[in-house]
């Protein structure tokens, strides 16, 4: 029988005080243990948008129709509310799993021996926006699904998608100064191709805004902007980060870049296609909401692919980092 070590009185109020730096001071998770909790943060993250838009493609965006309670009486969804009030109230709850896998990476990160403070700052940026974006949905609901606020809380998930991984990406590397893998015009070029995701985005955003799929079965109010012309608009711009991607590709295939960004490139040009073939098919078929919903998942992972190609230009090195003794751990943990 493995004994339990006496936790002494000391032992309760550090914990209390600063329970990240408790953890800590007990425990040292294995690499892959970290890298697989930003993995978690990072799925999870990609889920609660995917099941955002099943909430409004099944006109479920007001079945809870007042925030932070389902109803002005209930916490929780009713059976009179039937399955709209399920949808809605299912994704609120997804929200808290969201949490746990976003405070498991913190804890993870904080754990890590040596102590890695830039790591643990991603995970806590995380948690942040996920409060944010938390508050922002509340005002969604109680605005009545105004289409502007829903694409508020559409691009601050897209903010979460970005932080959670680059944390996912800096759980693989060391803490060293990166050190660039390509010439500056090419990582020029690379940033133009994010710049122009960020823009296809954004008025991806305003289609949606401005479409047929309010989120509700009563009237709510759409942007006052032509849907057919920004739809074509987000088509340009989707066929602007392609030849973009395509460009890359050979640019890195001429000046014999490493493996790991033409992999990288290689995703993204495969998910632009996937997601193009998804857009046209929905467009020509009256916006079936099946289709919708994976063009929304595509979304999630063409931005994730962007960032990826972003990040495999540079590489960075293990560094040796001194742990921080006793004094410093506890400075460290309050600021943590």
């Amino acid at each position: 029988m493995v004994r339990v070590p006496n936790v002494t009185r000391a032992d309760a109020v550090a914990a209390v005080r600063n329970p990240l730096a408790f953890i800590a001071a007990r425990w040292t998770p294995d690499p892959r243990t970290v890298q697989r909790a930003a993995l978690a943060a990072l799925v999870m993250s990609v889920i609660i948008v995917v099941t955002g838009g099943a909430v409004r493609l099944t006109g479920s965006g007001l079945g809870c129709p007042t925030w932070p309670k389902c109803t002005e009486d209930s916490l929780t969804a009713t059976s009179t509310m039937g399955f709209h009030g399920a949808i809605e109230f299912g994704n609120r709850m997804l929200t808290y799993v969201l949490c746990g896998a976003v405070g498991w990476a913190i804890i993870a990160a904080r754990s890590e021996k040596p102590y890695r403070r830039g790591l643990t700052r991603l995970g806590w940026a995380q948690f942040w926006v996920v409060m944010g974006n938390a508050v922002l949905g509340g005002i969604v609901v109680l605005v009545g699904l105004n289409p502007y606020t829903v694409a508020a809380h559409f691009l601050l998930s897209t903010a979460l998608i970005a932080v959670a991984t680059v944390m996912w990406q800096r759980t693989r590397e060391g803490d060293g100064a990166p050190r660039p893998l390509v010439g500056p015009s090419v990582r020029q070029l690379v940033w133009f191709a994010v710049a122009a995701s960020v823009l296809l985005v954004a008025v991806g955003t305003v289609v949606t805004g401005a479409g047929p799929h309010a989120g509700d079965s009563s009237k709510v109010e759409r942007m006052p902007v032509d849907w057919e012309t920004v739809t074509k608009l987000h088509a340009v711009l989707a066929w602007i980060v392609v030849t973009l991607t395509f460009a890359l590709w050979f640019v890195l295939k001429a000046v014999d870049a490493p493996k790991g960004p033409l992999d990288r490139t290689r995703d993204l040009f495969l998910v632009l296609l996937a997601q193009g073939v998804i857009g046209y098919v929905q467009y020509f078929t009256n916006l079936p909401e099946v289709l919708v919903g994976l063009h929304m998942l595509g979304s999630c992972l063409v931005w994730i692919a962007v960032l990826r190609v972003r990040l495999a230009l540079r590489e960075r090195p293990e560094t040796a980092i001194d742990l921080p003794g006793p004094a410093s751990e506890a400075a460290i943990g309050t600021r943590a």
